[in-house]
């Protein structure tokens, strides 16, 4: 075979390097490129184990684990109604190795209850993906004169502060719910805070108070066993649980809904594609049979979304929770 001229020789030697060259670029460019997840990923829950909010981050922690392969640690900053849990994650580096199982107590009504909270609940935060509500059931000891809500209601109203009500402390969801519920109906009724439900819960069964507005989880045990009279749920449609209580709207006294929100939030300037990937990741999870009736069998509502549509609601929920605040007068013992 006769040999090529020199030039052509040394162009089709270029041609051929380049070619090489182009082939190897996307694996050497992939393999120097910055992974996301490549270490273990930590989800601080401002509360004790146990409850709801701490449930929703091993679950949706475990998922994700098993979706990454890496590493989903759970690590509760229980305090201040989760507010110290809220900060810690608000000066986090952003790169989304540091979530928040965030709560409305937390993340939505904090603002207007703590004039001094080190962190903006809008601007310090990058919203990723509501999980789930609850709703509160008016729940009250057997021996209280009333049968119904209209009866507990004017039972409230001939006896102005005499009914005393649990929470789990001051500015809880089980306090803005009662206050809530005084807003609407005009009655006012002694607070009684406790450092967490459950010695609200052992003093409600005990007599020891009179009513709490609870989360299902906490009172459907003592209902079934007929322990505690539950009279209306806030929520604004029935419970699949309880069937037979009706909402607070259909029991007389509209514009008393009140729901526990849960989500997972990030410091603010996560980047954006980690923010999506996590947004998208949780929405599948939120999807799976499994775990749609884990939430369920709570009394949660599962929602989902985008991270704007909680963005979104995030701001409007502020100004709500704000303006039930000045109007209740709820001040922090």
């Amino acid at each position: 075979m006769p040999s090529l001229p020199l030039h052509r020789r040394a162009v089709l030697t270029a041609l051929t390097a380049l070619t090489a060259g182009l082939s190897m670029t996307p694996v050497s460019a992939q393999a120097q490129a910055p992974t996301w997840p490549d270490k273990p990923i930590r989800i601080v829950v401002g509360f004790a184990p146990g409850g709801f909010t701490d449930v929703l981050a091993r679950m949706v922690g475990q998922k994700l684990q098993e979706r990454f392969g890496q590493a989903v640690i759970v690590d509760n900053k229980p305090g201040a109604a989760g507010t110290l849990g809220a900060d810690l994650v608000a000066k986090a580096k952003p790169d989304g190795y540091t979530l928040l199982l965030g709560h409305s107590n937390s993340n939505s009504v904090a603002p207007a209850l703590y004039p001094k909270l080190p962190y903006d609940v809008v601007r310090d935060f990058s919203p990723i993906v509501r999980l789930a509500s609850t709703p509160m059931l008016l729940t009250v000891h057997p021996g209280l004169p009333a049968k119904d809500v209209p009866s507990f209601v004017a039972l409230a109203r001939s006896k102005p502060n005499g009914l005393t009500f649990a929470s789990s402390g001051s500015g809880s969801a089980q306090h803005l719910g009662a206050a809530r519920f005084m807003v609407a109906t005009k009655t006012t009724m002694t607070h009684v805070p406790y450092k967490g439900s459950g010695q609200a819960i052992v003093d409600l069964l005990s007599g020891n108070v009179d009513l709490n507005f609870e989360s299902p989880p906490n009172v459907l045990p003592h209902y079934k066993a007929g322990k505690l009279k539950v009279l209306a749920i806030t929520s604004a449609k029935r419970s699949a649980l309880l069937p037979d209580v009706p909402t607070l709207a259909e029991a007389g006294v509209p514009n008393a809904e009140v729901h526990q929100w849960f989500a997972v939030l990030g410091p603010a300037g996560m980047p954006p594609a980690i923010v999506q990937r996590l947004n998208t990741e949780i929405n599948a999870i939120l999807k799976l049979p499994e775990t749609q009736e884990k939430i369920n069998a709570q009394g949660g509502e599962i929602i989902g979304g985008t991270p704007k549509d909680f963005a979104d609601f995030l701001v409007k929920d502020v100004a709500a929770w704000t303006k039930l605040v000045q109007e209740a007068g709820i001040q922090l013992d």
